[in-house]
């Protein structure tokens, strides 16, 4: 029986993780962690029995310690607990669902000790990818893709040979506000932006995908993952979110995955990786679907892509202030401290505002990130 870690087993690919643990009984939980929700963090010791929870706050640790101490579950906290977790001896996958560059230093952690795996925190390959990816091959762990456009390209990509990719064509559904033009998006509140069309997931990449942030950081993700140059990768925007993306082979084929908007299928397919079990859920209805289409990004009103391209041209450092800004300026607008757009604003100043540092190391990734946060919090 497999055995597995989750670190962000609170939010939405955590919980669809343990739904699909859930389903076939036959991987093993090994540890849960989580930042600070430990009301479902509790349930979720009671149910899979794991013999380690991490949690990021240490007063939340110290009452779930006191909530569940007639189990035999460990609690521990901080980075120390998330670093405990992603080491864990018995576990060979760790599942990477934690929101943000937190997730750097646990990854690094898990692939140094040979663990593979399960990708769903993107910030950790958009900051940090030239350190992971060098780790992984040192050590031989697999990284498997959690986000639905990565898993679809995995899928295409699978048993056949990376030399023979012309391109990457990432799908995006354009969001809530698809169709939008600037002026409209002046009034747009938080509300507005947490309804995305098609997918459940957490409120921060739900804004990105508001602000086609989200698809900027997917193509910087895509480059490390499949070893690819920017100028492969081509962002389309397919509203119904059933081609989940494509690959194009140097002799004209294109391969696509498609499948119902159900983020429990890249989930079940890193768990199982590379078979493929039964998953209950909805289906595609070809009949009922009639047609597919495709339109190009608005880069013009949805600067997020445009942005993000911009920061992976310039390397080094650069991702990293891109991320950050970004994450800072989303926690403003979710705050409603500053309006949709200012989230373009406050990303492209602090770009414009550092100076950039040529190969990162991790200390000066992290400290990249802080200056990112306190120059933003000094100005908004």
């Amino acid at each position: 029986m497999k055995t597995i870690a989750v670190l962000g087993s609170t939010g939405s690919i955590g919980t669809q993780t343990l739904d699909v643990v859930r389903e076939h009984g036959d991987i093993r939980v090994g540890a849960l962690g989580a930042g600070s929700n430990i009301d479902l963090l509790e349930k979720q010791i009671r149910e899979f029995r794991p013999g380690l929870a991490a949690v990021w706050e240490e007063e939340k640790a110290r009452e779930l310690k006191s909530r569940v101490r007639d189990t035999n579950t460990k609690i521990v906290s901080g980075m120390d607990g998330l670093l405990e977790l992603a080491v864990l001896p018995e576990a060979e996958l760790l599942v990477t669902a934690i929101v943000g560059m937190i997730g750097i230093r646990p990854t690094m952690a898990a692939l140094e000790a040979g663990k593979d795996i399960a990708l769903a925190n993107k910030e950790t390959l958009v900051t940090a990818g030239h350190l992971i990816t060098e780790l992984a091959k040192k050590t031989g762990a697999g990284i498997l893709p959690v986000d639905s456009e990565h898993s679809a390209i995995f899928q295409c990509l699978h048993g056949e040979n990376p030399r023979e990719v012309s391109r990457l064509l990432i799908t995006a559904s354009g969001g809530p506000f698809r169709g939008y033009k600037r002026k409209q998006l002046e009034k747009v509140q938080v509300e507005d932006a947490l309804k995305h069309p098609n997918w459940s997931m957490g409120p921060k990449i739900t804004v990105d995908s508001a602000t086609l942030v989200n698809k900027g950081l997917e193509v910087m993700e895509a480059r490390w993952l499949f070893g690819v140059r920017l100028e492969q990768i081509q962002v389309l925007v397919q509203p119904r979110s059933v081609i989940h993306s494509m690959v194009e082979f140097r002799d004209g084929a294109v391969l696509a995955q498609l499948g119902a908007p159900d983020m429990r299928l890249p989930i079940q397919y890193a768990l199982y990786y590379p078979e493929r079990p039964y998953l209950t859920g909805e289906r595609l209805d070809f009949e009922k679907l009639a047609e597919i289409t495709f339109e190009r990004p608005d880069t013009e009103t949805f600067q997020g892509l445009p942005l993000a391209l911009k920061a992976a041209a310039a390397g080094g450092s650069v991702p990293t202030v891109f991320n950050a800004a970004n994450e800072k300026a989303v926690e403003l607008f979710l705050k409603r401290k500053i309006g949709f757009l200012d989230i373009y604003d406050i990303i492209g100043l602090a770009m414009e505002h550092h100076k950039r540092i040529e190969h990162p190391n991790l200390q000066q990734i992290l400290d990249t990130e802080a200056e990112t946060y306190d120059w933003i919090e000094s100005r908004w």
